[in-house]
């Protein structure tokens, strides 16, 4: 069929639903919701069959929604109606929530229910949720109500025939009054549920340091040691400790470390790590341990786990140096495999744009990032005494897709996301040795018509692809069977020829041509990006950053527009 997305932006739900129905041999075309009249038209130059929103912040006008069967997501169970449907769920504690498909009418969120789905209620933020269990429940739910679309005789059940669950209902906007945390009342497990119900947007409004800001990224801390003493003689709500990027809070009854803020006063007005929005009162208090970090390390049965669960996946010059030293201390120890971890939400997604754009010279910031990630991508290529793996239990994106290849062996999990690709950073040409792994891996054509593609490439077709080397688990089964499969790599009887033949193709490589030779290529390029006449990059970080609305679908996503003129891209 002709499919239609109508959506606010291409996130994560649309870039999956996107590969989902693609490979089900049906025809998508995008048209992001910036007016009425600009869907109107979409539709009329696509004449779809059907028409998905993924993720709006609005309704379809009736202009579209009488005409053509619409199918809505809706991130909430049965009747739940209202635009905070999940934070709702989470600032309320409840144990089970959905995804339902329903039709657009004229009542938001009221149509006719074409499919849903359930999932327990994990206890994480609202992004997480999102990218994880509520995608996996729209994408079930999603090709169900396709399906019965496509066959012609489903009668989709009107909402007023359903005995709804307690939880079911119309709920209002969660606005900041409700979100409000009293830290003088509210325990550790409330204030998290508040932060994590506004993760991602939009943030839990309060003060750090006498200055109003959005709290985001928040980690219950064990009180222990240093820790423990600072909070019993300190009040709720005070911030008596730094943890590297994140600052430490005393609640009711424990302590919570807050990794990233919106400052309201501020010149840069967009998330950042709560030390660096505050560094001066950051500076003054005392650097301490916390039972959640950014980066750990674990072992067992010859196989070392390296877990780096940086906020979005980005990876500022600082993170990649600690990163790289961790590793260097991995790759010290007696293991024979060296898994990558990740996070999981993301494995990575490159450089750190957000505190670049904060930089006093962003081009100098993106410089010494660059140098910061290609130093550790370095050192994964040149590892020669264990087999690497990158393990991607959660999307991998722009230089962070690339990382990953610097493993000897990828294996992901169905369902991750790659986007191999730099040019939606205007035209950002990229480092991270990709001109040397992704041509070994795919071959110098292909690799091309990778870089140039744009769009988002599933798991699978990464494994079709050659850019990942295994698929397999989903959310649950996963990290167990990972665990089964370094175990078997690293005690397997043939594990010295692999590792020999490792050595042998980049001693190869290397006479060929050096990695340095590579990466002062890559650079060169880079510093045009950076430092030369075309601002490009500058101007899509800047708007990547500052979340500026979309003027107009590109080119490479709606299909319906190819042959019309659109005004030129910057």
């Amino acid at each position: 069929m002709r499919i239609l997305f109508l959506t606010h932006g291409f996130n994560s739900l649309t870039q999956r639903l996107f590969i989902e129905l693609t490979e089900l041999g049906h025809e998508i075309s995008i048209e992001f919701d910036i007016a009425d009249a600009v869907s109107e038209e979409a539709v009329a130059l696509f004449a779809p069959d059907l028409i998905v929103a993924p993720y709006l912040r609005r309704a379809i006008p009736e202009s579209i929604w009488a005409r053509h069967v619409c199918l809505v997501v809706h991130p909430g169970i049965v009747g739940d109606r209202g635009p905070s449907a999940l934070d709702w769920a989470i600032q309320d504690g409840a144990e089970t929530w959905g995804v339902t498909v329903l039709q657009a009418n004229a009542e938001m969120d009221a149509g006719d229910i074409w499919a849903a789905e359930t999932f327990p209620l994990r206890h994480a933020s609202k992004s997480s949720l999102y990218r994880n269990e509520v995608t996996e429940a729209a994408v079930r739910a999603v090709l169900a109500a396709v399906e019965r679309f496509a066959r012609g005789n489903y009668e989709p059940r009107p909402l007023n025939t359903i005995d709804l669950p307690l939880q079911g209902g119309a709920r209002p906007l969660l606005r900041q009054a409700d979100r409000a945390i009293d830290w003088a009342r509210d325990g550790t497990v409330a204030v998290l549920r508040k932060i994590n119900a506004a993760d991602g947007n939009p943030g839990v409004l309060d003060e750090l340091f006498g200055q109003p800001c959005w709290l985001f990224d928040a980690h219950p801390c064990k009180q222990s040691g240093g820790v423990a003493a600072a909070a019993h003689s300190g009040k709720p709500g005070q911030i008596f400790g730094r943890n590297g990027s994140g600052l430490l809070r005393k609640t009711g009854d424990g302590v919570l470390r807050i990794g990233h803020v919106i400052r309201r006063d501020a010149s840069h007005p967009f998330k950042l790590p709560a030390a660096a929005a505050f560094p001066a009162e950051s500076a003054e208090l005392p650097d301490m341990p916390c039972d959640w970090e950014e980066i750990g390390y674990q072992e067992a049965d010859g196989v070392g786990f390296l877990r780096f669960d940086f906020y979005n996946g980005a990876m500022s010059t600082r993170q990649c140096e600690d990163l790289l030293a961790a590793y260097l201390q991995a790759r010290a120890r007696p293991t024979r495999v060296i898994v990558l971890l990740g996070g999981g939400d993301f494995w990575s997604n490159g450089i750190h744009l957000n505190l670049i754009e904060a930089a006093d010279s962003p081009a100098d910031e993106s410089w010494r990032n660059i140098n910061a990630i290609d130093d550790l991508a370095r050192a994964i290529l040149a590892t020669d005494q264990q087999l690497t793996i990158a393990a991607l239990r959660g999307n991998a994106g722009a230089g962070g897709a690339f990382l990953a290849l610097a493993a000897d062996r990828v294996w992901a999990r169905r369902g991750v996301l790659l986007n191999p690709h730099y040019k939606n950073m205007g035209n950002l040409y990229g480092s991270e040795y990709w001109t040397y792994s992704l041509p070994r891996r795919v071959g110098r054509a292909r690799a091309n018509e990778i870089m140039q593609r744009r769009l988002p490439v599933g798991a699978l077709q990464a494994q079709h692809a050659g850019l990942v080397d295994d698929c397999f688990g989903d959310l649950e089964s996963f990290m167990p069977e990972l665990r089964i499969r370094a175990s078997a790599l690293a005690s397997s009887a043939d594990y010295p020829e692999i590792l020999a033949a490792k050595r042998l193709a980049r001693a190869q490589a290397e006479a060929e041509k050096p990695l340095a030779a590579y990466r002062e290529e890559k650079l060169a390029e880079m510093k045009r990006n950076f430092y030369g006449f075309d601002p490009s990059y500058h101007v899509a970080r800047y708007h990547f950053v500052y979340k500026l609305p979309h003027a107009w679908t590109p080119r490479h996503l709606a299909q319906h527009r190819q042959s019309t003129v659109r005004p030129a891209e910057g």
